[in-house]
């Protein structure tokens, strides 16, 4: 009878319904597959990984599995959420206890299959939970523990640059990973890659899948991040924000020769907490500027020979008007003033009688002036939200004459910040005219290293002119009356311009805000970096341009010095060497995955111990500290810090509570 079944099967498989499974294996043939391609790694300028995919795991117990033992769970939970409080501390022992046995107090058949324990798990941490009381049983059936594995990208620096480097997402049209932010959208299409195709096709004994057309990988793309200079210039705006109490502020730091953006910061108040978080990329947005632009129109002055005698005296008192407009006043005016020092005391009523010389019967042409620099063009940075800047092309009229005279000190116009940065870092790099930029290769199926661009025809002004406004703007901090002189010091001694604007509500200027900006490069002498700083509404303590951006600007400048980034030892004493300069994190090559894998502290959720206040004279105790938190504390005690290892401080030396002077070397054993 089996045999005669077997036989009548096999004819109404073969025969009678053949054409039903010719059908259904055709309909499997056919299918064709989409295979999505890894997306590409975004890397700091020395390869150390910005932003990259790992793959995590979600932890579920199935409490209805075959042979779950639940006996055995219940004799070993209190180990168990001992182990799993020690280690995943989201919730404490008592807790995990009641989530672990929650779904036993259900009969067996309404038990869930996939219990959710806790998602986000990295490779260690699935095989750490592996070892647990019960979870270590081997047969899956008697514990019902697994593990779903998703891939998801992963910024192994947290929100350093976050708004810059950007994040990705879901497309509505197709579900698939794309840029939403940043160069993660502007640079999709190579950080992407190309989907594959797969197939199924028939074999011997099976019906199998078959890559038809291979994914490409996306390429990895070189950014021009320093990571030591990102974290410089995050922490030192963060304290000054902090200690102004800041609504937002933005700070960036260019490379004077090449236009590399080595950092760039954009912190604002939390909204749903204390301190900073990364804000919205403020840098490429366009704001009045402020007296921060006099350079530009000085520039020009100077270029175009509008002023020829630096000696000449410039009528001011406490006011001008001109073309029947509000009179323009100098905060802090004088019966006159010297062309030389118009920067230098920041005299609005000088800037304007300067330009409005030979623009005044045709105040359109300073707009044509200021696009035939290149000041106006796209930077194509790649950073989302970027915009150029905005000045009035306005006709010979009064009206126009008015704007003309504001537009020449920093009103009627909106310039993002990185655009200011740029002519300021033109003028420090013998009138070169570099295109800021954020990406610099492309590493491929071809590699391809992007040139360095610029911006108009590749030059702001003649050697002679940028020579001569660096004077000036050397002033600004070094001169007699100048409005930067809290910026004085004589480690690294620092250029640039302040600049104060009221910001606008409801239609009008309010007094009461004002967003303060400084804009210089360092060190004077011989410009190595350029630098911009916005810093909006300050509230407490510090209420100046130089006090608040100034300030973030020189403790960039002073940090990167002793540190060893300027070209000069690390140390402030001649006799320390370089080469022991401290590194903030491991550089990270060769093979990019399995290193990050591996050797990164992926979502470490050990409670780290957090800063005290430091004690006057003493050295701090910085022992539980994580590396970052140890460094800034150390360094605004005054002491250099190197280290070793990785994780959170172990020991120090020389010892917590001594008293060493300030400068002394302090070196951090790290551990995990």
């Amino acid at each position: 009878m089996l045999s005669a079944r077997i036989v009548v099967k096999l004819c109404d498989t073969t025969i009678v319904d053949a054409d039903k499974w010719n059908e259904r294996a055709n309909e499997l043939l056919t299918q064709t597959k989409v295979i999505v391609p890894g997306r590409g790694n975004i890397l700091a300028a020395d390869g150390s990984i910005l932003a990259t995919n790992l793959n995590f795991y979600t932890a579920r117990i199935d409490y209805r599995a075959e042979k779950f033992n639940e006996k055995l769970l219940r004799d070993t939970i209190e180990h168990l959420a001992a182990r799993m409080a020690e280690n995943f501390p989201v919730k404490n022992a008592e807790a995990w206890k009641k989530h672990l046995l929650k779904p036993l107090e259900k009969e067996r058949a309404k038990r869930p299959r996939a219990y959710k324990l806790m998602s986000g798990l990295s490779h260690s941490d699935m095989e750490l939970m592996r070892t647990f009381p019960f979870f270590s049983i081997k047969n899956r059936n008697r514990n019902g523990l697994t593990f779903e594995k998703y891939m998801r990208r992963f910024n192994p620096y947290g929100d350093m640059a976050r708004r810059s480097i950007g994040g990705v997402g879901e497309t509505t049209e197709s579900k698939e990973i794309h840029g939403i932010s940043g160069l993660e959208k502007a640079l999709d299409s190579l950080l992407y890659g190309k989907i594959g195709y797969s197939k199924m096709i028939n074999l011997t004994k099976k019906i199998t899948d078959w890559t038809d057309v291979p994914a490409v990988p996306g390429s990895d793309i070189v950014t021009t991040i320093d990571i030591n200079m990102q974290d410089i210039v995050e922490s030192e705006l963060n304290n000054v924000l902090d200690t102004c109490g800041a609504d937002w502020g933005v700070a960036v730091l260019m490379d004077v020769k090449n236009g590399d953006i080595k950092a760039i910061s954009n912190l604002e108040r939390n909204p749903n907490g204390t301190g900073y978080i990364e804000a919205r990329n403020r840098a490429v947005m366009g704001y009045e500027p402020g007296s921060v632009v006099k350079t530009l129109s000085m520039m020009i002055a100077v270029e175009d020979g509008i002023i020829d005698n630096l000696n000449e005296v410039l009528p001011t008192g406490k006011g001008w008007s001109y073309a029947g407009g509000r009179a323009i006043t100098d905060s802090h005016y004088s019966t006159s003033i010297r062309v030389g020092e118009v920067l230098e005391q920041s005299s609005n009523i000088g800037m304007a009688r300067i330009i409005t010389r030979k623009y005044d019967e045709n105040p359109g042409a300073f707009y044509s002036r200021v696009k035939k620099l290149g000041f106006l063009e796209p930077m194509n940075t790649g950073i989302a939200g970027e915009v150029p800047p905005r000045f009035d092309s306005v006709p010979s009229n009064r009206g126009g004459r008015i704007a003309l005279s504001r537009m020449s000190y920093g009103y009627a116009t909106e310039i993002p910040p990185l655009y200011t940065l740029a002519i300021y870092n033109a003028i420090a790099n013998d009138g070169v005219f570099v295109r800021p930029r954020l990406v610099k290769q492309i590493k491929g199926t071809v590699d391809s290293v992007l040139p360095v661009g610029y911006m108009g025809d590749g030059r702001a002004c003649s050697p002679r002119t940028a020579s001569i406004v660096r004077k000036m703007l050397t002033d600004v901090v070094w001169g007699d009356h100048g409005t930067g002189r809290f910026l004085r010091n004589n480690t690294v001694r620092i250029a640039g311009k302040t600049g104060t604007c009221y910001m606008i509500e409801n239609g009008a200027y309010n007094p009461s805000k004002k967003r303060l900006a400084f804009c210089g490069f360092f060190p004077a002498e011989n410009p190595k970096y350029s630098c911009v700083v916005l810093t909006c509404h300050p509230t407490k303590n510090f209420f100046g341009a130089a006090t608040t951006s100034g300030q973030v600007l020189r403790n960039i400048a002073l940090k990167l010095y002793s540190r060893g980034m300027l070209d000069n030892s690390s140390d402030y004493r001649e006799s320390s060497s370089s080469d022991a300069s401290p590194t903030f994190y491991a550089s990270i090559k060769g093979n990019l995955y399995e290193k990050v894998k591996t050797d990164f502290a992926i979502p470490s959720r050990r409670a780290l111990k957090s800063p005290d206040k430091v004690s006057s004279g003493a050295l701090p105790d910085v022992k539980g500290y994580g590396l970052r938190d140890a460094l800034v504390t150390l360094e605004k005690a005054g002491y250099n810090v190197t280290y070793s290892g990785s994780g959170y401080v172990r020991s120090m030396s020389p010892s917590a509570g001594s008293n060493p002077p300030k400068g002394t070397r302090v070196h951090l054993v790290l551990a995990n």
